[in-house]
């Protein structure tokens, strides 16, 4: 099994939709049956995803003594692919973390549901508190999306500072550049300067189709450069996660 968290510390840099990405991908290209938990209220991976909101408040109920989140999960039209869904109730997950008092609640759950779904998937919510702690702990890869601007350049030594802090032994952190638009000046110092040699995902209104259509890029512009380069992004995860499996096998 492989956990793979999209994390970011601020909203609007395209973390749901990434993570609603590399999950099909995971399911439609890798062949992975893949679940998609989603630990951000806003709920929106589901919304692109096709679903209904979700009317329940009962997605923090997993992290309870008595949980059962197998009972949570919903299948979407996508074969191999399943989603953990948000509701209301996770506005207060940093609470509930804080009052159990058991920093691998979380890696604990994955590990449940590890034997039907060999690939999941956290879209995490924008912040740094008990939640991420959580992730942390418990990820193979953390996936750091991040803008073309200085406020970036701030917010991945940031991450790095906290995950440090508290797991000297952390996952790899990936961080990807996103929304980038070779016009524009800012744009091209932040893709030489502290985002070399990050992956690049351009701006490009294929990308935002996937908010209209509610579905992932590939599955209505599989051929467009957007889809190729969340493809090429896709490829380095799962290499990633092969080299760490040969050095320190995953369970």
């Amino acid at each position: 099994m492989a956990l793979i968290a999209v994390y970011s510390v601020k909203g609007g840099v395209g973390k749901t939709t990434l993570a609603v990405d590399m999950a099909w991908r995971s399911a439609a290209v890798s062949n992975h049956s893949t679940l998609l938990w989603d630990l951000d209220p806003q709920g929106g991976a589901g919304w692109l995803l096709g679903l209904p909101n979700n009317p329940g408040k009962r997605a923090a109920s997993v992290f309870h003594r008595e949980g059962k989140p197998r009972e949570l999960v919903t299948a979407t039209r996508y074969r191999g692919l399943s989603l953990l869904q948000s509701d209301e109730s996770l506005r207060s997950l940093s609470l509930t973390f804080a009052r159990i008092g058991k920093r691998k609640r979380l890696a604990r759950i994955a590990a449940l549901l590890a034997a039907e779904y060999p690939r999941i998937i956290i879209d995490c919510p924008p912040v740094l508190n008990e939640i991420s702690d959580q992730v942390f702990a418990a990820a193979d890869l953390l996936i750091v999306p991040l803008s073309p601007s200085p406020l970036s350049a701030r917010a991945l030594p940031m991450i790095r500072e906290e995950i440090l802090k508290n797991h000297p032994r952390h996952p790899p952190i990936l961080p990807v550049l996103l929304m980038y638009d070779a016009r524009r000046k800012l744009h091209r110092e932040a893709h030489a300067g502290f985002a070399a040699g990050w992956p690049v995902i351009p701006m490009n209104s294929m990308i935002e189709q996937t908010a209209s259509r509610r579905a992932p890029l590939g599955t209505f512009a599989a051929a467009s450069e957007a889809s190729q380069r969340l493809q090429r992004l896709w490829d380095g995860v799962e290499a990633k996660l092969a080299l760490r499996a040969l050095s320190s096998p995953l369970p």
